[in-house]
This record gives C-alpha cells, structure tokens and sequence, in this order.
C-alpha cells in the first residue's frame, strides 16, 4: 500500500486527541455527501421534465420536418421532393398547409392557427392518443370536419359533434380590401366539429385546429402549396442520416428539423434551467468545501509532532504534504461516493414509487410525481465536479499551511 494512502488513511479513520477535529470531519462529509446527493438528483429531475416535454409533444410532431428557409410556402411537386418521398428510410410523408385564421361560432369568435392536413396525418402523429372526444376525420365525401385544441374549444364553446358548423374567414390574399364593403374582402368557409385534443401544451391546446388541406388551400387561394413536409421514419432507421440525404437533395434552401429541433426553444429552456441549478448547487459546494479546510487545517496543526518524527525517519516535504493532500482526498471522496450513490439510490426510488409528488392539485398536472432519469454522463459530470473543487479545497492548506511549519 502506497505509504501516503496508508498514513492518511489511519488519520481520517483514527480518533484524534481533540473531538472537535472527529466532528468537523464527519460534517466534511455529510456536506459534501448532501451536496452532491442534490446534484445528481437535481440534473435528474429536469431530465425527466425533459423527456415529459418531449412525449407529449412527440404526439404531434413528426421524425423530420421541411419547411423552406425563405418565403412562407413552396412547391412540393418537384422531383426533388420525389426523391425524397422515395428515400428507402421514410414511411409517411404528409403535407402541410398552415396559417392564421377567424374562426366564428355564433356570437364567439378567436383567431386561431388553422393547420391543413392530409390523410397521412393520422399515421404521421398519434393523434388519436390525445382525442379526448370525438374521432379524427377530415373529409366524409359530403362536408369538411376539424379537430380542436381543448383550449380553442373552450374559447368557442363547442364541443365534438355540435350540429351548427363553424364559420372560417380569412383575407382574400392578392386582393385589396373594399372599403366600402370590408366583408367581401374576406373568404368564408364551413366545417364541422369532429373531435377534441388535448396535448397539455398551451402552444397547440389554445391555438391549432387541424382541417384538411383542401379545405386551406381554398381558402388561402393555393393550388398546391404548402407550408411544410412532414415525414415519419421506419422503424431502426438513423434520423441524422435521412437528414443529411435530405440535405443533399435539397442544399440549403430549406430547414430540416428532427423532434428536438423542431421545440428548441422548450428544450433550451429546459437546459438553462437545468445547468443554471448545477451551477448554483456546484457554489454550495464550494462553500461547503470549507469545512475540508477547517478539517484539514486542525489535523496539519494536531500531527505537527508526527510530521517532526517522519522528518526525522528521512521523510521529505513533499511525503508530509502528499499524506494531508491524500487526507483531503479521502474526505473528499467518502462524501462525493456516499453522495452519488444516496443520490442514485433516492431517483431509483422516485423513479419506480413517485415518492415525491407534484401536490394536491385535482389533476393540474400531466403526472401526479416528479420525473426522473438518471443520465450517466451527468453523474459523471458530478463527480469530477466535485473531485476538482475538493482538490483546491485541500491543496491550498496543504500548501499555505505545510510551508509555514514545515519550514520551521
């Protein structure tokens, strides 16, 4: 066993002439050991609202997304886009029509997003997972139906099956408004109320309304545009790969977006937080460290008479300093070890059980507990975290401290 380890180790393990030394010890470790605990199951926690994020948006949003990097619509009868329709990797492949529209039900009405559809759709999404009334149907050969928000519905006051049809207006677009007659300046058309969606995201619940394509093209005044191409990959097939054949199809003319890409902005949000606590959590560390010194500092002052005796042996400077410095270490790291693994012991419980739940709330939330994923690589983040700031804690005693008596 290396001599340094050896020493250090019957020191951190031995009972001191002063109690006071033994506490602030086992408080060196219980700090560092909560601190760290916290930090695994912080970095935890915002990975699984991540990946709550992520489900329920994923029920909306398709493998891969086109849309054109200028200009709000384009073509996709090109043979471009019939390369891509024949790329071995996808399995459906929708387009979309989508814009802003007046959408009146009786005296009610709200501009809302209304999202043209194909009958792709239903296999593109699954859609049919988040219907809580009604059937998605676009189209049965007589009238034109559409799919709504919770949010939008509510705003309406309508519900899956209502016989009153709704009433869409848009601007006629290319045409000047009458100012004479401002009503003929708009396009109307009908549709009824097929079904109800909810997804739990505001973003899609207050504002969407799926219809079908055929329906936006007419009253957008398109023939075939559209505002993106939606695709859904075949099973074991790499995203990043069918993304750079698209891209070479392509170039650079248009924006290719998988699910992450496509809610940047919720995901980015989501790491800021996430990192922003690491950092806040990694400064209690720091403070708590301090007690690392004040531990090692009274230990150096205690064993002063054992360093003068290893001095005497043929120990050098650099033995003595390398037996405190590996203290530090060992104090450092029973805490860092007891901490991870309380820590990983704690999601695993949270995980399978949902100890730890989000409140009383009658249902405000999408889930009753707080998600967990524990992530490898943040463990190891952790870890070498704390290692680093454990390190300077020790050596800057070791070093201020050791060159004091050790020179005397």
């Amino acid at each position: 066993m290396n001599l340094s380890f050896y020493i250090a180790h019957r020191y951190l393990f031995s009972k001191k002439s002063h109690n006071a030394i033994n506490i602030i010890s086992m408080i060196s470790v219980c700090g560092v050991m909560v601190v760290t605990c916290a930090l695994i199951c912080a970095l935890s926690v915002y990975n699984g609202f991540s990946d709550l994020i992520f489900s329920t948006f994923s029920n909306f949003d398709p493998d891969l997304k086109i849309t054109p990097q200028e200009g709000k619509v384009f073509d996709p009868t090109t043979k471009e886009f019939q390369k891509i329709k024949n790329l071995p990797g996808i399995d459906c492949y929708s387009e979309i029509l989508q814009d802003n529209a007046l959408i009146r039900y009786k005296e009610r009405q709200v501009v809302a997003t209304l999202v043209g559809v194909d009958e792709g759709f239903q296999q593109l999404t699954q859609i049919d997972s988040t219907l809580i009334d009604g059937r998605f149907l676009l189209n049965d050969g007589v009238a034109n139906y559409a799919t709504l928000g919770i949010g939008l519905a509510s705003s309406l006051g309508i519900n899956a099956g209502f016989v009153t049809p709704l009433e869409l207006y848009v601007p006629k677009r290319d045409e000047r408004v009458n100012l004479a007659n401002p009503a003929s300046s708009f396009k109307l058309e009908y549709c009824y109320i097929a079904a109800v969606f909810s997804v739990n995201q505001p973003a899609y619940d207050q504002n969407l309304m799926l219809v079908p394509i055929s329906l936006t093209r007419s009253l957008f005044n398109y023939e075939k545009e559209v505002t993106a191409i939606e695709l859904k990959l075949k099973e074991n097939t790499s995203t990043e790969q069918i993304k750079k054949d698209i891209k070479n199809i392509l170039g650079d003319s248009f924006i290719i977006q998988d699910r992450h890409e496509q809610q940047a902005t919720s995901f980015r949000m989501i790491n800021l937080e996430k990192w922003m606590t690491f950092f806040i959590l990694c400064f209690i560390l720091l403070i708590a460290s301090f007690n690392v010194i004040g531990s090692l500092s009274m230990l150096m002052i205690e064993k002063k008479d054992d360093a003068r005796i290893l001095q005497s042996l043929g120990a050098d400077n650099a033995l003595i300093r390398k037996i405190f410095l590996t203290e530090g270490w060992l104090i450092s790291l029973c805490g860092a070890i007891g901490g991870l693994l309380l820590g990983l012991l704690l999601c695993t419980i949270q995980e399978k059980f949902g100890v730890i739940s989000l409140g009383n709330t009658g249902g405000a939330f999408i889930i009753d507990a707080y998600p967990v994923r524990v992530e490898w690589a943040d463990t190891l983040i952790v870890f070498a975290t704390v290692a680093i700031i454990d390190f300077f804690t020790s050596w800057y005693p070791v070093h201020y401290l050791g060159k004091k008596w050790l020179s005397k």
